[in-house]
């Protein structure tokens, strides 16, 4: 029984976290015009110094937004970049990135 109740619990946290970070790709794609100057314009970035974000996982990218938003991670170019982007912005570039 203990095992049924940890098992539906793990299943229902795996549920809400990839809900939290489904964005509107269409809208990540209108936003990602500002990505484009390091990161390339199709998510794919010309300076080895700057990751690729096309087909990263949504979450991980999402996590990584936030952490550069919040001061989690720390990039004297990055940090500026993510500081005004919302919840929903972060949401919707991870879907867009992540869906290339």
């Amino acid at each position: 029984m203990k095992n049924v109740i940890a098992a539906m619990l793990v299943s229902v946290t795996v549920m809400a976290s990839g809900a939290a970070v489904a964005g509107d790709a269409a809208a990540g794609k209108a936003k990602s015009a500002t990505c484009a100057g390091c990161h390339g314009p199709a998510g794919v970035s010309a300076n080895p110094l700057w990751p690729n974000l096309a087909g990263q996982k949504e979450a991980y990218l999402a996590k990584q937004m936030k952490a550069f938003r919040d001061g989690g991670r720390s990039d004297p170019m990055m940090a500026p970049m993510a500081k005004p982007l919302t919840d929903d912005d972060i949401a919707n570039l991870a879907a867009y990135y992540s869906s290339l």
